[in-house]
């Protein structure tokens, strides 16, 4: 399948991907040393959602607008309230017209102390995320193939931080890239966190991505080293868009599980479509 960012900004996958990232940095914000973050896939970084692209899905009113129109109980309103503090910073009006991608929500959540590093080769996404990150000195956008960038850019000076990996899968091997693109980079940098997206449209190809990385990474009994979630919001079919994606979360917060578990059961109903939607979230073994 080909996944290109503008098309689908802000439908669910987005919430539930930019939700974990954000998790993921208030942890790492606990301690005062610096940290990275490098995103691989980056994007344009923020995305008109009344455009033709997104306008052509309009995804975004079966995902953001409709998470921004939930309630929430009093454990999982606070857990949500970062991510949906940056969607309205760069939304002012009471209607939805933007939404920032995961660098801009990074960028939202760096300290002076912490940098950030987004590649992006696509002419466009590019110069757009430039844009968006004009004169910032925390930010750097460096025209570099994303696989090609994964190994160069860790381990990272600060020693501390997430690479976040989302290709388009545009290309019939992508599961077998992203697999081999996270080994090479966890054999430099082993206490990392990494942050891997996969589109769910394949059981066996998934099951052999989680397989792979846990086998990378050592994950046996113990503390959980691969932590796996997929959110589906409608059953997958083959005529159907994306209803299913999935996060390979390595060297989680020790935190992370129970935030998601707090989290994920108040997004089932609003994000679900002709029904509540599901989660699957749990440890993944070599």
């Amino acid at each position: 399948m080909n996944y290109r960012h503008a098309f689908h900004a802000g439908n669910f996958a987005d919430v539930i991907k930019h939700i974990v990232l954000v998790r993921i940095l208030a942890y790492l914000q606990q301690k005062d040393s610096a940290f990275r973050v490098i995103d691989t896939h980056a994007g344009a970084g923020v995305y008109d959602l009344t455009g033709e692209e997104a306008q052509r899905g309009g995804e975004w009113l079966t995902g953001i607008a409709r998470i921004r129109q939930a309630r929430f109980s009093e454990a999982a309103a606070p857990l949500l309230a970062p991510y949906l503090d940056i969607v309205r910073a760069f939304n002012p009006q009471r209607d939805l017209q933007a939404y920032p991608g995961s660098p801009l929500i990074a960028r939202a959540l760096l300290r002076p102390q912490d940098r950030l590093v987004a590649c992006e080769v696509a002419p466009g996404p590019r110069k757009q995320l430039i844009d968006a990150l004009r004169r910032d000195e925390q930010a750097r956008v460096v025209d570099l193939d994303g696989w090609t960038a994964l190994p160069a850019f860790v381990p990272p000076k600060e020693r501390r931080g997430l690479v976040l990996i989302d290709p388009p899968f545009e290309q019939p091997d992508e599961f077998q890239r992203l697999a081999d693109g996270f080994a090479a980079a966890y054999a430099k940098w082993p206490t990392g966190i990494f942050m891997l997206w996969y589109p769910v449209k394949s059981r066996r190809a998934t099951d052999t991505l989680a397989r792979q990385v846990a086998t990378v990474c050592g994950a046996s009994g113990g503390e959980a080293k691969c932590l796996r979630l997929e959110f589906s919001v409608a059953p997958i079919a083959e005529d159907r868009g994306l209803t299913s994606a999935g996060l390979l979360i390595v060297n989680p917060p020790w935190t992370l599980a129970a935030e998601l578990r707090t989290i994920l059961p108040e997004l089932q109903k609003p994000l679900g479509q002709g029904g509540a939607g599901r989660f699957r979230l749990e440890a993944v073994k070599a």
